[in-house]
């Protein structure tokens, strides 16, 4: 790992073993890899019952009757809820626009939506009685893509909406439009000696985490609930829990359970409603644990897209002017559409200068499963289609594509096609420069004296080639992603920190609401108190809705506005500490009054390094505790007309080199490597830096080659919704990842850090396409290429 560029100032400058800046290691790090860790899925209570969620076998329909009568009257059957039993009358819920049901009433629009509940003393007592219950369908015509959803006369999927957005479409089936207009692109394509075009076709990815949704629901004497649960944002969650269950957000306290894995796929609610909903009927802890087959319909997925673009340049490889149109399915229910809509358009140029531009992006709703949050979401889709047209125009200019990119890259100060300057670093052609320049692989790396190594061959371990029709490609690509909430959310987190004196030794306890979902946000909240208040041990609190929201595990944000948080409260914290040592102490040395005084060790110490007093003896047995909130700059929404507007934070870059080897004759892929450097700011624990970077260049490389939730055009049902049939990589298709990593500090954020853990993501897809084109010379314009695509088969 290497690094450039001059780190950000750390303020508070304690130098206590395991702060910022260091590799400490993960607290859960062990007990996960051990198989001690406890998810939420190993949750138990006593005299608990098991609950199940019906779905939909048709993708859409109208529910002519339900008869739940067999269902409860099966031995161990406590109780069977459907629609007409909810307690409220409000019965639906949502991120943004409040449009999905908590059980389908009156028709279900797509294939696995919940229509009923069980609640049974055993798991599988609950699955034979939900398979009791008796529906009657009628079926409707399936709306699958914009054709079907905007024709005239289409089925509509959601009638009367009144959210926010409907004044702004051309179609109820138009969940939300962004346009984004500068300069005069068609004024532009006249000056332009190249044109190039292209259709693009992105599938539909799933967050596949490994650990399934679950959670336990507990009644409270009080009336109440407590729920026990993974997720990504607690008070989200309670915000659409606590109306549906009538209860005030008081009584429903949520606890954060052992999450395996997100990726945004935790970002929608799933079963916290079900569950409480049957522990508060029946007074039992209800505990309900999805199955793989049922994850796959119990959270929504990346957005597949429709991708049009056309670029012009000049001679010299200067780009005059951009346009594409951007068509993402957001299925049945908008989940978070509005913003992956907001992100495609406001990113849909990629880190390039270009000044005319005319891009529109808009999200549908189908009878496809919904779609929601990504990593990434929203500019990966861009990014995989505008990095293909850079490799065109590269080609139809005769120029190298790594140089073409060079040539029109951002650089700080650089004015986004939304008006919003770029305000901190953006090397953008640095990290190309140093993807290039790293060596190469060997070619031919299976071949030893003792034979092929066919764990080294496209087809790995099937055996199908020892090396005959194998040919090298290297591909080239970058993208930029944006930091946070964007387009005027207000997006802010809350830290509680506590400071004490507990068995001899001062303490610092950090409490947020932050999700830790395996991103390694409690390793570096403990670095960050290390550092500000200069102890050693630091407690982190469970994750709770006893504290103030931490926002969402996504988008990259959690480092940078709950770390603000917790480096906020600890300053205030410190702060307090030594207004107490002014106090106690300050009438027996002058450095009180006069010096800058810095908490380091468990000492009070001048800015010099001079001992002034123990924190053991300041404390006095007192403690010191302060919750506060840290916001970063504020954001404004796009324009709906043109699309103007300072609509982003902050922006992250990565660029990626990828090498294959394809078996041209039986269409195999093999990566080789996938060589990345990213500008992360600061580098606040620099081994779960390179973690970050590394898994999200894995999860880009399987919608690259492997990975598609494949929908039926004509009956809208999900035809994979399984491991066995949906493929992710394994470790025998991830490739060597060497990362470069940059580190140019961001005046405006703490410790002048970046968001990290989706901007590779982006760049990796459309890199090992761009290699795969380079290999075979053909055009490959969808995700993920399959050995048909190369063989024509």
């Amino acid at each position: 790992m290497g690094t450039t560029g001059t780190p950000t100032k750390i303020t508070q400058g304690s130098q206590t073993k395991g702060g910022i800046g260091e590799s400490t290691l993960r607290p859960d790090g062990t007990l996960k890899v051990t198989g001690e860790f406890a998810y939420s899925s190993d949750m138990w209570h006593e005299d608990m019952l098991w609950g199940f969620t019906l779905r939909s076998t048709v993708a859409h329909a109208e529910i002519v009757s339900i008869d739940t009568s067999e269902a409860l009257a099966q031995s161990g059957v406590y109780a069977v809820l459907t629609y007409d039993d909810l307690p409220t009358s409000i019965k639906n819920y949502g991120l943004e626009i409040q449009d999905t049901p908590v059980l389908a009433h009156g028709k279900v629009r797509h294939h696995g939506e919940p229509v009923a509940l069980v609640a049974a003393d055993h798991p599988e007592t609950a699955r034979r009685a939900a398979a009791k219950i008796k529906i009657d369908y009628r079926e409707l015509p399936v709306v699958t893509d914009e054709a079907s959803a905007t024709a005239d006369g289409a089925p509509l999927l959601h009638e009367g909406r009144d959210d926010h957005h409907a004044g702004h479409v051309a179609h109820p089936n138009i969940v939300h439009r962004q346009p984004i207009v500068r300069g005069d692109a068609g004024a532009a394509a006249e000056k332009a000696d190249v044109i190039v075009s292209g259709e693009y076709v992105f599938g539909m990815q799933d967050q596949a985490f490994l650990g399934p949704e679950s959670g336990l629901a507990v009644p409270a004497e009080d009336g109440g609930v407590d729920l026990y649960i993974a997720t990504q944002w607690l008070h989200s969650d309670l915000r659409q829990i606590a109306p549906v269950l009538g209860l005030p957000e008081e009584k429903v306290r949520m606890t954060l359970s052992g999450v395996g894995g997100a990726f945004g796929g935790r970002e929608d609610l799933s079963m916290q409603i079900h569950a409480c909903l049957l522990a508060l009927r029946t007074n039992k802890p209800v505990k309900i644990v999805y199955n793989r087959f049922e994850s796959f319909f119990g959270h929504v997925h990346r957005h597949p897209a429709k991708l049009w673009y056309e670029h012009g340049a000049t001679k010299d490889g200067k780009i005059t002017h951009m346009k594409c149109r951007i068509v993402l399915d957001g299925g049945a229910y908008a989940s978070a559409s509005p913003a992956v809509v907001g992100n495609a358009a406001s990113l849909a140029v990629g880190p390039y200068v270009i000044d005319d531009v005319d891009i529109e992006a808009v999200a549908l709703y189908t009878n496809n499963p919904p779609c929601g949050a990504m990593r990434g979401f929203g500019a990966v889709q861009a990014c995989f289609a505008y990095e293909a047209q850079m490799d065109k125009l590269a080609a139809k200019l005769g120029l190298d594509p790594v140089e073409l990119r060079q040539l029109n890259a951002m650089e700080q100060g650089t004015i986004m096609p939304t008006g919003q300057p770029v305000d901190s670093p953006a090397p953008v052609a640095e990290i190309l420069r140093r993807v290039k320049a790293r060596p190469l692989p060997p070619e031919r790396q299976w071949e030893s004296s003792e034979g092929a190594d066919v764990r080294q061959l496209p087809g790995g371990l099937s055996n199908t080639t020892h090396g005959e029709g194998v040919v090298r490609g290297v591909g080239y690509a970058v993208g930029i992603k944006n930091v946070g909430f964007s387009e005027g959310f207000d997006d802010y987190s809350t830290a509680k920190v506590r400071m004490e004196v507990i068995g001899g030794e001062p303490v610092a306890t950090v409490h947020t609401a932050m999700a830790e979902v395996g991103q390694g946000g409690v390793t570096v909240h403990a670095q960050i108190a290390r550092t500000e208040l200069g102890v050693t041990q630091v407690t982190i609190h469970p994750a709770d809705t006893q504290v103030g929201s931490a926002g969402s595990t996504s988008a990259s944000r959690q480092t940078y506005v709950t770390g603000g948080a917790v480096k906020h409260s600890c300053e205030l914290v410190r702060e307090k500490v030594l207004e107490m040592g002014r106090r106690k102490m300050g009438t027996y040395h002058p450095a009180w009054a006069t010096a800058e005084l810095l908490l380091e060790g468990g000492k009070v110490v001048t800015d010099g390094g001079e001992v002034l007093a123990d924190l053991v003896d300041v404390l006095e047995g007192e403690a010191v505790e302060i919750e506060a909130e840290w916001r970063h700059r504020p954001t404004e929404a796009f324009d709906l007309v043109t699309g103007q507007g300072h609509g982003h934070v902050q922006y992250s870059f990565a660029a990626h080199r990828a090498v294959v080897e394809v078996d041209t004759e039986l269409g195999l892929v093999k990566v080789i490597e996938l060589a990345c450097a990213q500008d992360v700011g600061k580098a606040l624990n620099p081994l779960s830096v390179v973690g970050q970077i590394q898994g999200g260049t894995t999860q880009g490389l399987g919608v690259a080659v492997m990975e598609e939730i494949l929908v039926d055009p004509k009956t809208a049902k999900v035809r994979n919704p399984s491991f066995t049939d949906y493929l992710i990589p394994t470790i025998l298709d991830t490739p060597t990842i060497p990362v470069d990593v940059l580190e140019l500090a961001d005046e405006h954020a703490p410790y002048g850090l970046r968001g990290i853990g989706e901007a590779p993501t982006l760049s990796s897809t459309p890199a090992v396409l761009a290699a795969i084109r380079n290999a075979t010379g053909l055009e490959l314009n969808k995700t993920p290429v399959r050995p048909e695509h190369l063989t024509g088969t």
